[in-house]
């Protein structure tokens, strides 16, 4: 089950404070698309979690990396929402590697915004014989597997993206405000080295 890649942070980070230096894009395609059309999902502050399916093997569940941990509440909701017989019925004969963020109570200190007295998972990208899914056809995966897909916020450029965020974006989970925004290019782009270009922007960047 292939890791989800590091989302690149839109700007270099000043040393001593951590915060953006706005104007100085981590990568020289963010500054030359950063005009274009954007599509940006809400951030969830929870955990990443990889759900992996191979037909003749089965199912895999984990975090970002084969070595992070999932607490046990958390995993067994997970085993809840992904029954083999429910991979089976919707990918028969297809491997799957669906990507999402498990997040609620006792998952990062503001879990309990989102939830109070559980936890879920919501879809944010899916892999399928090495391409990347479009949104719609993310979209329609999780309603076909019963689960959340992360909602778009808005669409539009860098600049839109960073005025919203200097205005506060709130959450779509109730009231408070979003972690951040993840922005991805409406068309699915990547680097000269092949790697995915999407970025994410938080509250506390700036």
């Amino acid at each position: 089950m292939k890791e989800y890649h590091k989302i690149q942070s839109l700007f270099k980070r000043d040393e001593k404070t951590h915060k953006f230096i706005v104007g100085e894009y981590s990568l020289p395609e963010l500054y030359y698309l950063r005009d274009n059309e954007w599509t940006m999902t809400e951030k969830i502050d929870g955990t990443n979690i990889r759900i992996g399916w191979i037909p003749e093997v089965g199912k895999k569940v984990g975090g970002r990396t084969d070595n992070a941990q999932t607490p046990t509440f958390l995993l067994d909701k997970l085993q809840y929402l992904f029954p083999d017989k429910l991979l089976s019925d919707v990918f028969p004969s297809t491997e799957v590697s669906l990507y999402g963020e498990g997040y609620g109570a006792k998952i990062q200190k503001g879990g309990g915004n989102y939830i109070p007295d559980g936890c879920d998972f919501i879809l944010f990208d899916v892999m399928i014989g090495g391409w990347w899914l479009e949104r719609e056809n993310v979209e329609d995966i999780a309603r076909k597997l019963h689960i959340n897909v992360v909602p778009i916020i808005m669409r539009g450029t860098i600049h839109d993206a960073i005025m919203a965020i200097h205005g506060g974006v709130g959450s779509t989970f109730g009231d408070f405000l979003a972690e951040g925004m993840v922005l991805k290019p409406t068309t699915e782009l990547f680097t000269r080295n092949g790697k995915r270009i999407v970025t994410k922007i938080k509250h506390r960047d700036f």
